[in-house]
């Protein structure tokens, strides 16, 4: 019996079989290249987003809980510095991290001289302070009492820095179809000044890898959160992939899927510069700028929805020279 006469009977019909079936997905798989490398700054509008650090905005107790230096922040240098790195980069929102509140929902105390010169430092960006917290923890927006407090103290800092364009909200996780979360940006936006923005760092689609509804959201609750909000900054990472297609392709999915339930308010796609390695629920050789550039530009191909204002990076405590070097070839318009 020849060797072709043996393989043609079971089982070795049956294997050969699979590892044909095998062979093609594998060689299609390693064809597959989704996403795009775009480095003509076509993308780019000059109106991206960043998430800073605490320090920029927060008051003494900060530094002392979390020994850090004021020097670092508290000058007229370092700001400057900042802001030419920002520039550099088109990035003209900025949320300032003064997370979590209190428990009775008061947000982080900002040290109030610091945060005027910020202001005056970063005069022609949008500065919105990053607020909210750990839900069940400091955050609880199913209280009355507790969403009172959250916008009463939110609304007094407006008022003491009117500069400020308005506000960045964040609360995780948040499930999908809380309505607690609804009413607290309904009575926050009641409550602020005219003018002033209210932004959400809002959830992406759930996903087959990741199908966990206390941080992704679904179409219908994606619209109601849009509909309450001026700006929607999507934090699309921690997805727990650990191929790098997969997650190309996801961003180029997500950010679809997030330009059409905008109910066409602004949206800045975030995207990762940050390293949880060993969390399991982000792996950075996969999510970080390159491959969610990629994606991003992908999905942009054919138009730009006039949703799209640009990206928000995360974060600006973690990036590195290569990750602003990386921003600026993978993304930027050349200067």
């Amino acid at each position: 019996m020849t060797l072709w006469q043996r393989l043609k009977r079971p089982p070795w019909r049956t294997l050969v079989l699979l590892a044909a079936v095998l062979g093609i997905f594998g060689l299609g798989y390693l064809c597959w290249s989704p996403g795009e490398r775009v480095t003509d700054g076509r993308h780019d509008l000059r109106r991206n987003g960043m998430w800073l650090q605490h320090g920029w905005m927060g008051d003494d107790d900060w530094f002392e809980r979390n020994g850090r230096d004021r020097a670092n922040f508290r000058s007229e240098g370092k700001i400057g510095e900042l802001r030419e790195k920002l520039a550099r980069h088109g990035i003209r929102d900025v949320f300032p991290h003064l997370c979590p509140c209190q428990s009775d929902g008061t947000i982080s105390a900002v040290d109030d001289e610091q945060t005027e010169r910020f202001l005056t430092g970063l005069d022609g960006l949008r500065v919105m302070p990053w607020i909210g917290g750990v839900r069940d923890e400091s955050a609880d927006p199913a209280s009355a009492a507790w969403r009172g407090r959250f916008v009463e103290s939110s609304v007094q800092l407006l008022g003491r820095h009117p500069r400020l364009a308005g506000l960045h909200v964040n609360i995780e996780p948040m499930p999908d179809g809380d309505p607690s979360y609804l009413l607290l940006l309904e009575e926050l936006r009641k409550a602020m000044p005219a003018g002033k923005i209210l932004s959400v760092a809002a959830y992406p689609p759930p996903t087959r890898w990741h199908p966990f509804p206390d941080v992704h959201w679904g179409e219908a609750y994606f619209r109601e959160v849009a509909k309450r909000s001026d700006q929607l900054v999507p934090m699309l990472y921690d997805t727990g992939l650990t191929r790098e297609k997969l997650y190309r392709k996801l961003m180029v999915d997500w950010a679809g899927e997030v330009l059409a339930w905008s109910e066409g308010k602004e949206v800045l796609l975030g995207v990762p510069a940050y390293d949880d390695g060993g969390t399991g629920y982000h792996d950075p050789r996969v999510e970080n700028l390159v491959n969610a550039l990629s994606g991003i530009h992908a999905a942009l191909e054919d138009g730009v929805p006039p949703s799209y204002a640009g990206v928000s990076v995360y974060s600006e405590w973690e990036m590195s020279g290569d990750d602003w070097e990386t921003l600026g070839r993978e993304f930027n318009a050349p200067r």
